[in-house]
Formats: C-alpha cells, sequence, structure tokens
C-alpha cells in the first residue's frame, strides 16, 4: 500500500515542483534579458554606457548571476519533466533533455562576455595601454558578442520544446493544447536564431509571440498537475 501511495504522490509532486521552478523562469529571465539592459545600455553611445555600468555595477554584476541561475533552474526543471514524461516514451523524454543540457554550457560561458566588460571598466592597471575611448569602443564588441550568444543557445532553447511538445500531446494526463502551443514555441526560437545569423537586418522577434506554452504548462502543472490515473496507465505500459 505504501509503494502504491507514492506511485500516486510522485507524477503531482514531479509536476508541481516543475512548474514552480518553471514559472520562476520568467521574472528571472526578464530581470536579466530585459530589465538591466534597457537601465545601462544606450544604443550608439558606448561612452554613455560604460558610465551606466561603472554607475550600476552591482546591478550589472546581479544580472550575470541571475542569467547563470536561470541555467541551473533549467537544468532542474528538465530533469523533473523528464521523470513526469518518461513512461510516454522515454527516448523522446532523453533527446529533451540533452537538447536542453546542450543549450546550458553555450548560456553559461556566454555570460564571459559581460564579465569582458566588467574588466574593461575596471581601471586594471594592465588597461592603462589602452585609451578610456578605445576601451569603451570594445563594449558595443562584447554586448554583440553576448547576443550572438544568446541567439546560439536559443537554438537548443527552442529545439529540447519540440520533443517535450510531442511527450505532452502524446501523453493523455496533459491537455494537448500544451503540447501544440510548445511546438509553436520551438518554431519561434529557431526562427528567431535562424534569422539572427542569415537575415540581420530584419531583427525577427517572433519568439516573442510563440512563448504562451512555456507559460500555460508550468501553470497547468502547478494548479492542476496530471491526471495521476493516466500517468500510472502510461507508467505499467512502459514498464
Amino acid at each position: 500500500m505504501d509503494s502504491n501511495k507514492r506511485t500516486r504522490i510522485s507524477p503531482l509532486a514531479y509536476a508541481r515542483v516543475a512548474g514552480l521552478l518553471y514559472l520562476l523562469l520568467l521574472p528571472l529571465g526578464v530581470f536579466g534579458i530585459l530589465f538591466v539592459p534597457s537601465i545601462v545600455i544606450v544604443p550608439g553611445d558606448a561612452a554613455a554606457t560604460a558610465g551606466n555600468i561603472m554607475a550600476s555595477e552591482s546591478l550589472f554584476r546581479l544580472s550575470i548571476v541571475t542569467a547563470l541561475l536561470v541555467q541551473v533552474v533549467n537544468i532542474l526543471v528538465v530533469l523533473l519533466l523528464y521523470q513526469l514524461l518518461k513512461p510516454v516514451d522515454k527516448k523522446t523524454a532523453s533527446l529533451m533533455v540533452i537538447f536542453l543540457l546542450v543549450g546550458v554550457p553555450i548560456a553559461m560561458l556566454n555570460e564571459l562576455n559581460k564579465f569582458a566588460i566588467l574588466l574593461l571598466v575596471s581601471g586594471a592597471p594592465y588597461l592603462k595601454v589602452f585609451t578610456a575611448d578605445q576601451l569603451q569602443a570594445l563594449i558595443p564588441l562584447f554586448l554583440d558578442l553576448h547576443q550572438h550568444g544568446i541567439n546560439i543557445a536559443g537554438i537548443f532553447w527552442g529545439l529540447w520544446l519540440l520533443p517535450m511538445g510531442y511527450l505532452v500531446f502524446k501523453s493523455g494526463f496533459l491537455p494537448r493544447v500544451l503540447g501544440v502551443l510548445l511546438i509553436i514555441g520551438c518554431l519561434g526560437y529557431l526562427i528567431d536564431s535562424a534569422a539572427f545569423f542569415l537575415l540581420p537586418r530584419l531583427h525577427v522577434s517572433i519568439a516573442q509571440f510563440t512563448f504562451l506554452g512555456e507559460v500555460l504548462l508550468p501553470l497547468w502543472l502547478l494548479i492542476k498537475g496530471v491526471n495521476v490515473e493516466k500517468w500510472e496507465e502510461r507508467a505499467r505500459e512502459s514498464a
């Protein structure tokens, strides 16, 4: 009886913790990707940007830490979702994990570009061989490199949604529409990344309109959980 009870509780626990952590990614991402850059970056003005970063160094550092934390949370989320979705198809669930985990080190290492900016404005003795204008001119370069890194990681932020969307659609214990929305979200990320590298002058930004599945799924997991009977049926079939 105790074993059966654990089986009943397990999918709901995975679902609700995964949903909570997944939702946490939204404010963390907004803070690091939208809020902080809007405060410190002045397009076309390297000197003003450098001044803002020096004046708000703690905020800029916090945005880096936030970006790193997002990736740690991403790892926890995908591992929890793997436990939840593997009864549907273990190989596809493994592919979901692989895609996400490939993107994590890319995104984390990409933050080195922001650390480079902090070094440029640090006033370290070894930088005295450069003029102030030269140092300031390097800041937009590292910001651009950071944006390129985000779009490389964005390939895998999109790809992991494809197997996840398929698993949700086929699961029977989650609404099929969520699976469809996740697959649409995948296409949004991939289109954005492809356009960024192939057609940079178009400034394509589709993902901001196709991310709905990544909001509704965690909300559903947190509030509704899963259909436990159907999850257990899937688990028995895959055993």
